[in-house]
């Protein structure tokens, strides 16, 4: 019985609310009516913490839609936000007839045609809500929650089309041609038609029958309608279960705001609606899904423009920039719990950074984004690398190489269930898009997968035609991916080409390609063992000081966002000149090399390569906030692609080169043993065969460097996993 006491004049105001409100209860009636005066006062005269106006200011500005903070109703009618929060599909109309009433006397006559002064037209106004509350988690939504405002957030994973949804239908009468509108239910409910028509027959005529309205969709109204599936995000999901997905339905402004990948947070209107009618079940069981009236893109994922950096935040991101050993410091914050690799932590900052994007006057894109690949040993802190960066990047995507196919990295096709069309679900290298894909196991994934990813990483598109669907995807993303050799193990003896498993088409798209072994030094051992001993034993003194760790990460999130946002580095002219010479002189030593060796380099040096020298360059240069890539920035990029790529197309021995005269006549006499031992067709393990020539008094590894060069040469193979060695024709 709210709004006796208000000593206003009472008066029963059927034409707005005809037959009172449900159950035609004229107290509710009346509490409706206060409920429309409190949301008109509250429009008008809500003050801010400054004493402005806010939302009337935002109708004035923006005349179909406002965003009302449910805290700001709180603070003004605590009652009032009480009724939103419990009814909300009751209240939320009348919240958005108010703000178009309040609109339509915010706003100044206008001259009609006539030149008199008329009222402006104001159409419908609608209402977002947002909360500050916490989220509650998608599990935990239940029958409780029906027809409740929820917030919970996800990731949007698929967007239907756009649809018309009816909110007024009009019906008409098969036999005396009577017209009549029926209100449609919100979301995705449909209008209730009445069963018999209520035209009273004249003598002499027919009366209408059961059923004779069909509906006119020329005059009936509409708004947009599109339906989202929201998923979990994956922190959320307990251990070992699929993340549950959830159906929202946006309609009017929200329709189109979102693409698929994008992290949301929603506040909406839980309630059911009926399953199509084809599928079998029970008549009580109804479908959940969430109406939405609000929702905002997560800050973390938005990494569209520099508009949410404060001032504070720019200015120490600059000073950070200006300080000379800015370059040191970001590498050092990269995977501060892993020992050594100084060159791998430079190469993932400058992944992380990227080169700038180009955009030729032909309309060819050429790629700003750095692609790394970690090849080595076990144990050497790949996949820690590849943690740490789906951590720290802006946006990233984790996946391992068996577990992942084709479709799951590029796009699937599906089909929906209820209307039966055909929509495309984006996979990892999709939803990473404007940031980088960690794949750990690069090396077991099948070939055939893996060619999926060589459009995505040089031509940053992903191409699609299945099922009728003919498009293109954009997918500007960097790889880091982390592979083992052939044998597990990176094997010295073999040559690059024998330890990469993987084809020059692949190896070529990677910018950097770091071959990482586990050297046996007694003194590095000692510090690594010390450095990691080290951070298991103050484990428990660190999660003190873990509130700052994390601290650092998200500053060193924001800031690569924010130099990703404003920085766009070109080379000066210097530089380029520069560049040109030393990439000739790279291209005379391959040559050489492989004059020499009578072979091909294991991993190519191309044009691809130049250009990601330029990348790493601007990459560089992005670090230090600098409009011009200098020559010192093209000397560390250099540096860096000696010490990774080159390094590794000259790793494994080079043949039998270096053999001093004495050495190269032990393994043809070592040769010579080998074939007397075994003869032709028959096998010998490995280890005995040694075994049998050491006690003849020869040298191990003069013994192994012969196997080898009798593999070369194909006159043995491997079995067993190399145990077993067969003797060929």
């Amino acid at each position: 019985m709210s709004g006796w006491d208000e000593g206003a004049v009472f008066y029963s105001d059927q034409a707005q609310f005809p037959r009172g409100g449900p159950g035609g209860d004229p107290t509710a009636d009346l509490s409706r009516h206060s409920a429309l005066r409190k949301f008109k006062e509250f429009l008008r005269g809500f003050t801010g913490p400054t004493g402005d106006f806010p939302y009337r200011e935002s109708l004035v500005h923006n005349r179909d839609h406002v965003t009302v903070a449910i805290e700001d109703l709180d603070a003004f009618d605590a009652e009032l936000s009480d009724k939103i929060r419990k009814s909300p599909a009751d209240y939320l109309p009348l919240f958005e007839s108010a703000a178009a009433e309040v609109l339509a006397s915010l706003r100044s006559k206008v001259a009609g045609e006539t030149g008199e002064m008329e009222e402006p037209v104001t159409g419908d106004v609608q209402i977002f809500l947002s909360s500050k509350e916490n989220c509650l988690s998608m599990r935990s939504v239940g029958a409780d929650y029906m027809s409740k405002l929820v917030k919970i957030a996800g990731i949007a994973i698929a967007a239907s089309r756009v649809k018309a949804k009816a909110t007024h239908v009009t019906l008409l009468c098969k036999n005396c041609r009577s017209v009549r509108t029926v209100p449609c239910r919100p979301g995705l409910g449909g209008a209730i038609v009445p069963r018999s028509c209520d035209h009273v027959p004249q003598p002499g005529e027919e009366p209408c029958p059961l059923d004779p309205w069909i509906a006119v969709p020329d005059k009936s109204k509409y708004v947009d309608l599109q339906t989202l599936k929201l998923q979990e995000n994956p922190e959320d999901v307990p251990t070992g279960e699929l993340p549950r997905n959830m159906l929202l339905s946006v309609d009017r402004h929200l329709v189109q705001t979102i693409v698929p990948g994008t992290r949301l947070t929603v506040v909406g209107i839980y309630s059911v609606y009926q399953a199509s009618a084809n599928q079998k079940g029970a008549v009580g069981v109804k479908q959940p899904y969430i109406r939405v009236v609000g929702l905002e893109q997560s800050r973390d994922n938005n990494s569209n423009g520099p508009s949410n950096f404060t001032l504070d935040e720019e200015m120490e991101f600059k000073e950070f920039a200006q300080r000379p050993d800015a370059y040191a410091k970001l590498c050092s914050m990269i995977g501060p719990s892993i020992y050594g690799h100084p060159d791998v932590k430079k190469a993932i900052a400058c992944l992380l950074f990227g080169g700038s994007k180009k955009r030729l006057p032909d309309g060819v894109r050429l790629r700003g984004d750095i692609h790394v690949l970690l090849l080595g040993d076990p144990s050497t802190a790949k996949s820690q690398f590849l943690k740490f960066v789906e951590k720290t990047a802006p946006i990233a995507v984790y996946t391992s190489g068996k577990g992942s196919s084709a479709a799951g990295l590029t796009a699937s096709v599906t089909r929906d269930s209820s209307s039966r069309e055909f929509y495309l679900e984006g996979g990892a290298m999709v939803l990473a898009d404007g940031g980088v894909v960690c794949i750990d196991e690069f090396d077991k994934m099948r070939p055939e997968d893996r060619v999926a990813i060589h459009e995505a990483m040089e031509q940053q598109t992903i191409s699609i035609a299945k099922a009728g669907i003919t498009t293109v995807l954009n997918s500007r993303t960097s790889v880091l991916a982390a592979a083992n050799p052939i044998a597990g193990r990176y094997d010295d003896l073999k040559t690059a080409q024998d330890n990469i498993d993987l084809q020059t088409t692949i190896l070529s798209r990677f910018d950097l390609i770091f071959i990482v072994k586990d050297i046996r030094m007694y003194d590095q051992d000692k510090r690594i063992a010390s450095h990691i001993i080290k951070v298991h034993a103050s484990g428990a003194a660190a999660s003190s000081t873990n509130a700052e760790a994390s601290e650092g990460e998200n500053w060193l999130k924001r800031y690569i966002e924010y130099c990703r946002a404003t920085c766009r580095p070109r080379l000066s002219e210097k530089a380029a000149e520069m560049l040109q010479n030393k990439y000739v002189e790279i291209r005379q030593k391959m040559r050489q090399q492989a004059h020499e060796t009578g072979r091909a380099a294991a991993i190519p040096i191309t044009v691809r390569q130049l250009e990601a020298i330029i990348r790493l360059s601007e990459s560089l240069a992005k670090m230090r906030l600098t409009s011009v890539a200098t020559p010192e920035h093209v000397e560390e990029a250099f540096r860096l692609f000696n010490v990774s790529t080159v390094d590794a197309a000259r790793s494994g021995i080079n043949e039998h080169l270096n053999l001093s005269p004495e050495i190269a006549n032990e393994i043809k006499q070592a040769e010579a043993q080998i074939k007397r031992r075994m003869g032709i067709g028959s096998h010998i393990s490995e280890r005995r065969l040694i075994d049998e020539l050491t006690r003849m008094g020869m040298n191990e590894s003069i013994i192994r460097r012969a196997l080898l060069i009798m593999h070369q040469r194909d006159e043995v193979e491997y079995k067993r996993e190399r145990h077993v060695i067969v003797r060929k024709a």
